[in-house]
């Protein structure tokens, strides 16, 4: 027994156990069940790693580098812009933009109205007195202000004069910090309706009514329309602000420079990206960017270049 005490565990012909390796990863509230998913098959296939995902809105998760100081690898945002003007060059040097979405209004059967709402009555049908909408907050959440340029693009689309600030003002206490936390709401039957992902609505059985690709965001060759309008959000110090531009979604991650298990986070991310990582984010409703994107690529991890040609990131 005292000999069995003294032996350090260990593999087959007594070589020491590989170390076991914790990569941790912020990530945007939209991107929990495919990245659950993705985490679990890389798990499988590489059974010294455990991967834990920490959910909050895109621009929680950079305060929580920025600000807060926590460890992290990885940092998975909905909108590229959160990564690349809150976290590079000080925290992070690079970012690829991997996957797109669109916004969309999701309800249930027995919401008020719901055999009633379309694609061109839907804000008469969230203006009734007996309805209730939620959206995320545009301070933490980029689905909350990608919800306010749905909302600016519609008053011009529409061409319905105060449309933006009718549907501001109204069920204010009813925005929350981040898209997935609308879900319970919804659920709960405590809302009718709610700005949400399409992504999401998919993964959670909500019905949905899909927008014009005009006020959605789900399309770069409209992105001369969605940069006609802006908005300003906290920034990345308490008490400031920065401004946000309309842009098609796209969503990016980075391996931060102090990433604590850099060599894994590549190769998780090198997974990721890849034919099978990509295949779980379609098969969650969330379509791959093709071509990817990287911000900028000649200062990326030399295993993900091949994700890159050299003639399109000039």
């Amino acid at each position: 027994m005292l000999l069995a005490t003294l032996i350090r565990p260990s593999d087959s012909f007594g070589q020491p156990k590989a170390e076991h390796k914790e990569l941790i990863i912020f990530h945007a509230g939209s991107l929990s069940v495919p990245l659950k998913q993705v985490a679990m098959e890389y798990e499988r296939r590489n059974p010294g790693t455990s991967i834990l995902l920490e959910s909050s809105g895109s621009i929680v998760c950079a305060r929580k580098v920025t600000e807060l100081k926590k460890p992290c690898d990885i940092i998975a945002s909905s909108d590229y812009f959160v990564i690349n003007e809150m976290l590079i060059p000080y925290y992070a040097s690079w970012s690829i933009r991997f996957a797109t979405n669109e916004i969309v209004i999701a309800y249930q059967e027995k919401s008020k109205h719901s055999k009633e709402i379309n694609n061109g009555n839907w804000m008469e049908i969230l203006h009734k007195e007996d309805v209730i909408y939620a959206r995320s907050d545009p301070d933490s959440d980029p689905c909350g202000y990608r919800t306010v340029f749905t909302f600016m693009l519609a008053e011009k689309f529409y061409k319905i004069p105060g449309l933006t600030n009718r549907l501001l003002s109204k069920n204010k206490e009813y925005i929350r910090p981040k898209e997935v936390d609308l879900v319970a709401l919804l659920e709960s039957n405590s809302i009718d309706y709610m700005f949400q992902y399409k992504s999401v609505a998919i993964q959670h059985g909500f019905k949905y009514i899909e927008l014009p690709k005009e006020i959605n965001l789900s399309d770069p060759a409209k992105n001369e329309i969605y940069s006609s309008v802006n908005t300003m959000v906290a920034g990345n110090k308490p008490g400031t602000k920065m401004k946000v531009t309309g842009d098609y979604i796209n969503y990016s991650l980075t391996i931060l420079d102090k990433a604590p298990q850099k060599e894994e986070a590549t190769n998780f991310v090198d997974f990721l990206l890849s034919q099978d990582g990509m295949n779980i984010f379609r098969k969650n409703g969330q379509e791959p960017l093709v071509p990817l994107i990287g911000d900028p690529w000649m200062k990326m991890p030399t295993k993900l270049l091949k994700y890159f040609v050299k003639a399109d990131n000039k």
